[in-house]
């Protein structure tokens, strides 16, 4: 039996849009500006500080390929939490062309283009960041689910938003779109 999700409210999570999509951030070990940029993104932080070491460490430190794209993602993390969301994609696009293999890049890229209420592109981005291997899959279930709803595809809405549960039952965000929604058998 296939769930049907039934839409308990007319609000569709956009909402969390307005907030910022989630976003993952990308580990860069060893020390330096960039060693920096990936913790500040890693702790949640938007601010210039923040913002200034990233752009330092792109512009002066010799970085080995995966920590130059990683720093990318880091600074537009970064840069997506201030919802600049054109320059964020820039620092994705620029990650995916040092590493088209980094599944964060995409799954970002796909939170960047949701910022801007693009949201099949933005779902076809997160589908190619989890098809990759995503380190923090749960993210981009959590986005692509507010996509399928922007799509008014509730089922898969649904099934997503579960899945980004499933993955991280601590995380409040999922469990809290999850009960918005009546499942009732077809």
């Amino acid at each position: 039996m296939t769930p049907r999700a039934v839409y308990a409210f007319t609000t569709l999570a956009l909402s969390l849009i307005l907030a910022g999509p989630a976003s993952a951030a990308s580990t860069v070990l060893g020390g330096g500006l960039a060693t920096a940029c990936s913790a500040s993104a890693l702790d949640g932080r938007e601010d210039d500080a923040s913002l200034e070491t990233c752009n330092l460490a792109l512009e002066t430190e010799i970085l080995a390929s995966r920590d130059r794209a990683a720093t990318f993602v880091n600074r537009g993390v970064i840069l997506l939490r201030r919802k600049a969301w054109t320059s964020a994609s820039a620092d994705f696009d620029a990650a995916i062309a040092l590493q088209p293999s980094m599944g964060e890049a995409f799954v970002n890229r796909g939170a960047a283009l949701l910022g801007q209420r693009r949201w099949r592109e933005g779902k076809a981005e997160i589908d190619k960041g989890l098809a990759l291997g995503a380190d923090e899959p749960e993210k981009a279930y959590f986005n692509r689910a507010i996509a399928w709803e922007a799509l008014d595809n509730m089922e898969a809405a649904w099934r997503d938003y579960s899945q980004a549960a499933a993955l991280k039952p601590d995380w409040e965000a999922p469990r809290k779109e999850l009960a918005r929604f009546t499942v009732t058998p077809k």
